[in-house]
């Protein structure tokens, strides 16, 4: 009785963050039943994630961009406009790939800076500012596309960054040898931070779950971890796409959870005036997050061309919203200085898990957009109401 009583308080005061998984469970096991298991085979996953790969590396970056209380409009034409130029250096001005990334990603910071600069020294409201970037980036894409409308990409080490998989050691029984060997890494790097967290936390006499609750947490995130890679290794194995992600994730979790620019990235959405009289530079930390914002938006561009192996037009609309709408429904609190890099990502796999379930039940654009705007409107009165409920 115990152990059901402490789990039942675990979930009621971490809501929150159990909330996003919950609903991603019940997402993915209602698109199972309705598909007769179609929308859980080892290819549609695999489609599924490198589709929602180029979202949730935007959703990370603009989820930090919210937890300091701002926001950003023109990361979809920036990710279009930049995925654009990486196709012209490398079609008609025939640089490498090897020189072309760090090309794109450099011009993708010094923009987030400019973005920055505007808002945090110029003073400039971010809604502003990025919304003059949006139609700066709009019409810089239309400009550098207006020749052929779409440039195709003919570089197969290019085009495999978004449909390329990880080489295969051998295979076992059907499955990706080195994909399930990347599954158990993970397995065993996860089972050793929370156990090194836990030990850290009980020497500082803080209070931590029991231990059976702590096993239950253990088996069930290590289940999770290990039915998914058994899943993609049934494909081709983890894709170039998934493992970009994992080093967006490990990196910009780090960075948020276990040094002082992430607690002061913090500090500074829950209360800049606060964090301004206890000595954090308020600005610098504005700077750096809109530089990373504009990093990750060029990560962006590169993944989405990457994957249509082509530059068109039409890219980046709409990326700012999907990004944001992830970040929502990841858990990232509109009134700053609450959010998480695993919640972006699992905000980012809800959403495109929804658009992936309705097409293979064959649900019509329109009722998708409104199914869509139902859960970001849903994510919003959740947060408003545990927060109002914290109070």
């Amino acid at each position: 009785m115990g152990f059901i009583t402490e789990l039942k308080e675990l979930l009621k005061n971490n809501v929150r963050d159990y909330g996003m998984y919950i609903a991603l469970f019940v997402i993915m096991l209602t698109f199972t039943i309705l598909t007769d298991g179609l929308f859980m085979s080892s290819r549609n996953i695999s489609n599924l994630l490198d589709s929602a790969g180029y979202i949730a590396v935007l959703a990370v970056g603009v989820m930090i961009v919210i937890v300091i209380r701002h926001i950003d409009l023109s990361i979809g034409f920036l990710a279009g406009f930049l995925g654009a130029i990486s196709a012209i250096l490398l079609m008609k001005v025939g640089l490498p790939v090897y020189v072309v990334i760090p090309i794109i990603l450099l011009i993708g910071l010094l923009i987030g800076l400019t973005t920055g600069t505007l808002v945090a020294k110029v003073g400039i409201p971010s809604f502003v500012a990025t919304l003059a970037g949006w139609l700066i980036f709009r019409g810089a894409l239309l400009r550098v596309t207006e020749g052929s409308g779409t440039i195709i990409i003919q570089n197969d080490a290019f085009n495999a960054i978004g449909n390329g998989y990880i080489p295969s050691i051998t295979q076992i029984g059907g499955l990706h040898l080195l994909s399930l060997l990347v599954g158990v890494l993970g397995i065993i790097l996860y089972i050793y931070g929370a156990l090194s967290k836990r030990r850290k936390m009980l020497r500082y006499n803080f209070e931590v779950v029991s231990t059976p609750i702590f096993i239950l947490q253990l088996v069930f995130v290590s289940a999770i971890i290990g039915y998914i890679t058994w899943i993609l290794a049934g494909h081709h194995g983890l894709s170039w796409t998934i493992v970009i992600i994992l080093l967006v994730v490990l990196i910009y979790h780090f960075i948020t959870t276990k040094t002082v620019i992430g607690r002061h990235i913090y500090a500074v959405g829950s209360n800049p005036e606060a964090a301004h009289l206890s000595g954090i530079n308020v600005g610098r930390i504005t700077l750096l997050v809109f530089g990373s914002m504009g990093l990750l938006s060029a990560l962006s561009g590169i993944l989405f061309t990457s994957r249509l192996q082509s530059a068109t037009t039409t890219a980046g609309t709409l990326f700012e919203l999907d990004a944001i709408a992830a970040a929502y429904v990841g858990g990232v609190s509109s009134a700053g200085g609450v959010g998480k890099v695993t919640g972006a990502i699992v905000g980012a796999v809800v959403m495109a898990s929804l658009t992936n379930g309705m097409n293979l039940l064959g649900v019509g654009i329109s009722y998708q957009y409104m199914i869509r705007g139902g859960v970001l409107a849903l994510a919003v009165i959740f947060d408003v109401m545990t927060r109002k409920r914290g109070k």
